[in-house]
């Protein structure tokens, strides 16, 4: 007999979408167990009928991985009936989804995948997997402004977490974050002062776009572990 798991952690290993995001359907009503609606505290295997938005799922999904470099422009919001969205250009194989959303005013490197237990190791800031960013602003950039950036400032009615900064040219500078808070880079900017004019995300922690040499609009299969040692 197979050992029942919870709910959410039975949605993301069959390759629908990460463990938050699945509570996140828990909660919105859109997980049927059994023919109830589902709640999360359910224990669930094989042998329960479940269904996340009508569609019904089974099993542990074949774990695939893309990598993609994000032009501005492209929303990473995955809606089918905006032109914009990244739901256009992703691979038709199969479904996936983004791992560590970059707005839509920003470029580089995203990660594509259903693979919910990787998705949860990448964002949640309790397993400190650096994502390296170069940022430019518009206006000189002083040491003062890259310690303060260093050191946490406020975002979101909290202080982000001390991060590395360094100046890598007049008004640019890289910075490498643990944690993804909604815009934290360009609120970060703004507390000290400073616009963001372009964001371009080159590292997730083991991944970089340098390696991957990838244009712009174009994404490649990689293996889990080319991201996460």
């Amino acid at each position: 007999m197979s050992t029942k798991i919870r709910l959410a952690k039975y949605i993301a290993h069959a390759g629908v979408c990460s463990r938050k995001q699945a509570s996140r359907l828990i909660d919105e009503g859109a997980v049927i167990v059994n023919n109830r609606p589902a709640n999360h505290i359910d224990h669930v295997d094989e042998q329960d009928q479940i269904t996340v938005n009508g569609q019904i799922i089974k099993g542990t999904a074949e774990l695939i991985y893309f990598a993609y470099h994000k032009p501005v422009g492209i929303d990473c919001k995955l809606d089918q009936n905006d032109p914009a969205s990244l739901y256009h250009h992703l691979p038709t194989i199969t479904r996936v989804y983004p791992i560590g959303r970059l707005d839509k005013d920003s470029r580089g490197l995203l990660i594509l995948t259903n693979d919910g237990e990787l998705c949860n190791q990448l964002i949640h800031p309790d397993f400190h997997q650096p994502k390296r960013y170069l940022v430019s602003v518009n206006k000189s950039i002083d040491a003062e402004f890259c310690t303060k950036m260093a050191a946490g400032v406020p975002v979101d009615k909290q202080i982000t977490l001390p991060c590395s900064v360094e100046k890598i040219a007049d008004k640019q500078f890289s910075i490498i974050l643990k944690q993804g808070l909604n815009r934290q880079i360009r609120k970060m900017a703004h507390y000290c002062g400073y616009k963001v004019i372009d964001l371009y995300r080159e590292q997730i922690s083991e991944l970089t776009l340098q390696t991957l040499n990838l244009a712009q609009g174009q994404y490649i299969a990689i293996n889990k572990s080319d991201i996460i040692k």
